[in-house]
């Protein structure tokens, strides 16, 4: 979601960017990120532009996205153990996205996102066209 977001041309951009504005209206919702998917911005954002941005340029526009929240934003610490994940995830390929969701429900919040494949998220609405 973070990467559809900072990206304008990512093709869900403006499904990550609607959501967004919907949450800044809303004062009752608050937007958590974590160090995971941060850093997961800042590696793909550079890997991405081949070259042509250095990790601190990520890492800053980064911040700027989520200094734009304002008081939507709250950084949630990475407080639970990656030694108990859900049932469903039986690949390698799941493991972060389980403990993200475990990470939420932890804290009684949902994993916004964009990939339909994972069990227990929050999925974007897709625009209407």
């Amino acid at each position: 979601m973070l990467i559809a977001w900072g990206w304008q041309d990512h093709l869900e951009h403006d499904r990550a960017a609607a959501w967004i504005a919907d949450c800044k209206r809303d004062r009752g919702t608050t937007v958590l990120t974590s160090a995971i998917p941060q850093l997961g911005f800042v590696r793909v954002s550079v890997q991405r532009a081949a070259g042509r941005l250095a990790i601190r340029e990520a890492a800053e526009a980064l911040a700027g996205m989520l200094n734009s929240l304002s008081g939507t934003h709250e950084f949630l610490p990475d407080d639970i153990s990656s030694t108990h994940l859900p049932g469903w995830c039986v690949s390698a390929s799941r493991t972060t996205d389980a403990h993200l969701v475990s990470l939420a429900n932890h804290h009684q919040a949902e994993l916004a996102t964009l990939d339909e494949g994972i069990v227990g998220a929050f999925v974007l609405p897709t625009l209407a066209r």
